[in-house]
C-alpha cells in the first residue's frame, strides 16, 4: 500500500469511527447492534494502520528534520492510540474501569471518546498544510497520461493491504473479547456494563447539568404543540392515570448499564388526554435545564413517565418529581426533570 493510500485509509477510517460513534450515542435498540461491532473493527483497523504509518513515516522525517510536522503527528498519534488503548483496554477488563482525575471522574470508555474526539481537529490540522491532495483518488493512467474516461481504481495491493489490515483488526478485537471473558466480564452490545446495584457514585447529569432545585409542590408538567387542548397537570394528576410499572435497561453511555422496574403514567396516554395530532411526526421531551430528547411520534408506545423506581420515589438526582423511561434507547434520551412535552 502507498503512502498516499494509507493516508487515505487514515482519513476514512477516522471519519468512519466518528459516524458511528456518534450515532451509537442515541442507539440502544439490540438490532443496531451491528453498528458497535463495525466501530470495534475500525477502531481495530485504525490501530494497525496507525503502527504502519508510523513505522513507514517516522523514520524518514526525523532524517529530514521537519520537527514541527513531527510535533503535530505526535499529538495526532497520542491521541489516536489513546483512543484506540482506552476501547480496547475497556473491552478486555472484565469489569467497570474508572479514572479519577481530580473533580472528574469518567469511566475508560469515556476516556476512549473524549481521545476520539480531540483526534478530529489535530487530523485536520494535519491534513490542513499540503495533505489535502492525497486524499484524491487519481485516475489510472495510460501511457503516461490520464483518458478523459479513466476511472479512479484501487490496486490490487491496496485492496490486500486492506483486507490484512481488516483481518488483524477482527482478531484484535477477538482477543480482547476473549480475555474479558475469561476474567468473567459481561458487556451488553453497546459495550455499556451492569451495575450490580443502582448508580450511586456515578455521574447521571447530561453533559454537566447541576442537579436543579425544583419546588414538588409548584412543578406541574405541561403539554404543549399539535394537540386539542394544551395541558398543565400536577403530579397528583399524572397518579390518577393508568399506572404502570415497567422494566427497562437504563445504558448510559459512560458504560455502565442499570436494570430496574420503573413506576409511572405512559407517555401515550398522557399525549391522548392533550388530543396529540394523529399525524404528529415528533415528540419532544423537556427538561427544566433545557435537555431535551426529540423522538418519532411512532416510538413512544413503550415509553413511561416516572416517578418510582424499585418501588420507592426517585430522587432529585435521580430525575425526580418525573423522568422518561425509553426502553431500547441510550442514557442521553431519559431526560430527567421533565418540564414540558411538545408535540410537533
Amino acid at each position: 500500500m502507498s503512502s498516499a493510500a494509507l493516508d487515505r485509509l487514515l482519513a476514512a477510517l477516522i471519519v468512519g469511527l466518528a459516524a458511528t460513534g456518534g450515532i451509537s450515542l442515541l442507539s440502544g435498540a439490540p438490532a443496531e447492534s451491528w453498528l458497535f461491532l463495525l466501530h470495534d473493527v475500525l477502531a481495530g483497523m485504525l490501530a494497525v494502520a496507525v503502527v504502519a504509518k508510523l513505522a513507514r513515516s517516522a523514520p524518514k522525517a526525523i532524517r529530514a528534520r521537519r520537527w514541527a510536522r513531527l510535533a503535530v503527528a505526535g499529538l495526532v498519534t497520542a491521541a489516536a492510540g489513546a483512543s484506540v488503548l482506552a476501547g480496547v483496554a475497556w473491552v478486555a477488563a472484565g469489569s467497570i474501569v474508572w479514572v479519577d482525575l481530580g473533580l472528574i471522574r469518567w469511566s475508560l470508555l469515556t476516556v476512549h471518546a473524549v481521545a476520539g474526539i480531540a483526534l478530529l481537529p489535530l487530523v485536520l490540522g494535519h491534513l490542513a498544510p499540503r495533505r489535502w491532495r492525497v486524499l484524491r483518488v487519481r485516475p489510472a493512467r495510460r501511457a503516461g497520461h490520464a483518458t478523459a474516461s479513466s476511472r479512479p481504481t484501487l490496486p490490487r495491493r491496496t485492496l490486500l493491504a486492506a483486507a490484512g489490515y481488516s483481518a488483524l483488526a477482527v482478531v484484535l478485537v477477538g482477543t480482547a473479547t476473549t480475555v474479558d471473558t475469561l476474567r468473567g466480564g459481561a458487556r451488553r452490545f453497546t459495550g455499556s456494563r451492569f451495575l450490580p446495584q443502582g448508580p450511586p457514585g456515578v455521574p447521571t447529569t447530561f453533559l454537566g447539568d447541576a442537579v436543579p432545585v425544583i419546588d414538588p409542590s409548584g412543578w406541574r408538567l405541561k403539554v404543549t404543540g399539535r394537540v386539542e387542548r394544551e395541558l398543565t397537570l400536577e403530579l397528583g394528576a399524572l397518579m390518577t392515570l393508568d399506572v404502570r410499572d415497567s422494566t427497562a435497561v437504563l445504558d448510559c453511555t459512560s458504560g455502565w448499564a442499570v436494570q430496574a422496574t420503573w413506576t409511572g403514567a405512559r407517555l401515550p396516554d398522557v399525549l391522548a388526554l392533550a388530543g396529540a395530532a394523529a399525524d404528529a411526526a415528533r415528540v419532544d421531551v423537556v427538561s427544566v435545564t433545557g435537555w431535551r430528547a426529540s423522538l418519532r411520534a411512532n416510538e413512544v408506545d413503550a415509553m413511561l413517565l416516572a416517578w418510582a423506581e424499585g418501588g420507592a420515589r426517585i430522587g432529585t438526582d435521580h430525575g425526580a418529581p418525573l423522568r422518561l423511561v425509553a426502553p431500547d434507547h441510550r442514557g442521553l434520551e431519559w431526560v430527567k426533570w421533565i418540564d414540558r412535552i411538545e408535540v410537533a
